[in-house]
């Protein structure tokens, strides 16, 4: 029985205040194709079933003045935006990646609509993209996540002050490990396509009467999309593994 139903809205309501904010910045769930009202009820459904677990926690941050709670309300929103932007840049640098993949290969056009965002993007960094995303999803990463997020409570607890130093630090680490791993895994087509031109230079040199690099573009794509086919397993399969360390090293 609920004996200060005032309270426990409160409290429901502080707590979704960082669930929601994490949601609101996630990859997967802020996708332009998932409707804001969904966001909205899976936010809800997430802070109902953690609250009673930081009801010890969270309860007793409502009995405060109107002035507190609603800096509460803000700092809270804030914490939960930046886990999830740290799950976001990693998903970004995917996006990278497979922009530089359909770009050394030459299968940068025509452009189709990006399959998360209002965006148009080639049709092989779409592929590329929302193959990594569902692997994502089937490793559970957003259980990393929340998980991440609820012993936050303890890092950052209730009317403490929210380190700028470490979050401007943690988004800088992330942003180096997804370069750096982004870069290892598109690395094979980037040396693809630099050996390719470079051929392909020395071949016009030799015959600059023969429009080489017109001619070249078949080959260019045939031999980019046979590298991709032996090593798109590969490629996404790291992706995925690569999270947790990522995230969980933050």
């Amino acid at each position: 029985m609920i004996t200060d139903p005032q309270g426990t809205v409160l409290a429901l309501f502080l707590v979704f205040c960082r669930i929601g904010g994490c949601v609101l910045a996630m990859p997967g769930f802020s996708s332009a194709r998932v409707p804001t009202h969904l966001r909205v009820f899976i936010a809800g459904a997430l802070s109902l079933s953690i609250l009673p677990v930081l009801w010890d926690t969270v309860y007793p941050a409502v009995q405060t003045s109107s002035a507190t709670y609603i800096g509460f309300i803000f700092s809270e929103s804030l914490i939960g935006v930046m886990y999830g932007m740290l799950a976001r840049l990693y998903t970004l640098g995917l996006q990278f990646a497979a922009s530089i993949i359909a770009m050394m290969v030459g299968y940068s056009q025509p452009s189709a609509s990006d399959i998360f965002e209002d965006s148009s993007e080639s049709s092989l960094s779409g592929f590329i993209t929302f193959a990594g995303m569902m692997i994502l999803f089937m490793m559970d990463f957003h259980h990393i996540v929340f998980r991440a997020l609820i012993d936050s409570y303890v890092s950052m607890p209730f009317g403490g002050i929210m380190d700028m130093r470490s979050t401007l630090i943690s988004f800088t680490d992330t942003l180096s490990s997804t370069t750096f791993i982004m870069l290892r895994l598109c690395s094979p087509f980037l040396i693809y396509g630099l050996m390719f031109n470079i051929a392909i230079g020395f071949i016009n040199k030799l015959a600059p009467q023969i429009p080489v690099y017109f001619i070249s573009t078949p080959y260019l794509l045939m031999g980019g999309l046979f590298l991709f086919y032996f090593s798109v397993a590969a490629l996404v399969s790291q992706f995925g593994q690569s999270f947790a360390s990522v995230f969980i090293g933050r």
